[in-house]
This record gives structure tokens, C-alpha cells and sequence, in this order.
């Protein structure tokens, strides 16, 4: 089935230290951004892109679009203070109501297999997410100090993209604004709604690139995928 997704693109990305939107840094001398981008201009099933972009930023997105021959955009919205509000913004220009995407920008390492998975999923349930099951020991720390450890069996590490109904997720969005609540991702909107949401397992290649330190994973799997490691 037919989808559109909502990339967040805004974000200054100042853990990375790049002086610039980090999207725009390059994995094998091609912008994240880009390489995020394909995933989607790629697959069959996605019908557009509407991504969420600080002003600053629009003239060389463009420019990169039109260089790298993205053509699935459908619109650049403006960034909010917030992820949420520039998911927000880009919700009110969305023109359909099917199944909505929403990814982060900085994880250009997902498979297109897994988004269809995750496409089935929210086809049937309304709201779908992916993630991948807790490798380490997890403890509640308080004040540097371990208050308990948590049993890991039950714990995932949340990934995107992230899929629901758009009536679901916009209803979603309108209860957050009225209530002044920020979340921490998407599904958090839901579940406050009391819509049940659905997790698939992913791969723990769908890393984000938040840090100096990612650029080097995430090189590593690009290798790893051409081949050649």
C-alpha cells in the first residue's frame, strides 16, 4: 500500500559539532540528507516526501534535491522550535488519508524491506513503530546512584521510522496542543490518546548519526554494504 513520510529536517545538530546542519555532512561523499532521501525516492510504495526544514537551510536543499535528482518532495515546510512542531506544521499540509511515515532525517541506514514490514503493520493496527530489543544491562540510576536494574527482556530501543493513520496521528498531534504536551516521539502522542500501538524489530544498523562518533559506524556500514568490510 501507498505511503507519504515526514522527515524533520531542522535540527541544528549541535552534538555533532559541525559548525552546520549536520545532514548536510557526507557519507562517502554524498550528504546524509541524500542518502536518507533515496531510501524512499527508491521505493515503489512511497508516493511523497514532506520535509521539515529551517529557513536557513532551503536554498542548498534545493540545490542538493535538484543535483541528486530527488523528485518525490512534495513540499518543504517550515522547522519549529520543537521536532514536534515541525511534525506538526508538516501534518497540516498532508493530503491524504492513508498511512504516514515519520523518520528522522539523521538514519539513512533503513531498509526498505523493513518499512513495508512496518507499512503492514500500521495498515492493520493504525499504529506501528520499529525498534530493536535491549542489548545491555539496564539500571534506574538516581543521583549516580543504581536504584534498581530492569529487566532487560522487556525493554526495546525505539527507532524510526514510525508509522500510523493519519486520522490517528493527526488526532495525536491536535491532543498534544491542547494539553501544551511535548513528547518523545511519536507513538508517545498516541499512546497518550490510548491508541494502542504495535512494534516490529528492525536492525541495529537503523543507527542515528547524533554524535562525531556515529559518522564512524555509520562508515562502517556503508562498507559493510558495498561489500568491501
Amino acid at each position: 500500500m501507498a505511503y507519504q513520510v515526514i522527515i524533520p529536517a531542522a535540527g541544528q545538530g549541535k552534538r555533532m559539532g559541525a559548525g552546520k546542519n549536520k545532514l548536510l555532512l557526507e557519507l562517502n561523499n554524498i550528504p546524509i540528507l541524500i542518502h536518507t532521501l533515496r531510501v524512499f525516492e527508491e521505493d515503489e510504495l512511497c508516493e511523497g516526501i514532506i520535509l521539515a526544514i529551517s529557513p536557513q537551510d532551503e536554498a542548498e536543499f534545493r540545490l542538493l534535491l535538484k543535483q541528486h535528482k530527488v523528485k518525490k518532495v512534495l513540499d518543504l515546510v517550515r522547522g519549529g522550535q520543537e521536532r514536534q512542531d515541525s511534525i506538526y506544521n508538516a501534518l497540516k499540509t498532508v493530503k491524504t488519508d492513508g498511512i504516514i511515515l515519520v523518520h528522522d532525517a539523521a538514519r539513512p541506514f533503513i531498509l526498505k524491506e523493513n518499512i513495508h514490514r512496518l507499512l503492514d503493520t500500521a495498515q492493520e493496527t493504525g499504529a506501528a513503530i520499529i525498534g530493536v530489543p535491549a542489548k545491555d544491562t539496564m539500571k534506574t540510576v538516581r543521583d549516580h546512584m543504581v536504584m534498581a536494574t530492569v529487566e532487560r527482556s522487556s525493554l526495546w530501543a525505539v527507532q524510526t521510522p514510525q508509522a500510523f493513520r493519519f486520522s490517528v496521528l493527526y488526532k495525536a498531534y491536535e491532543q498534544a496542543e491542547m494539553d501544551s504536551f511535548i513528547g518523545t516521539d511519536d507513538a508517545s502522542l498516541v499512546e497518550r490518546i490510548s491508541h494502542p500501538v504495535t512494534i516490529i524489530e528492525g536492525d541495529y544498523d537503523n543507527i542515528k548519526l547524533t554524535t562525531r562518533e556515529d559518522l564512524f559506524f555509520a562508515e562502517a556500514i556503508v562498507k559493510k554494504r558495498q561489500g568491501s568490510f
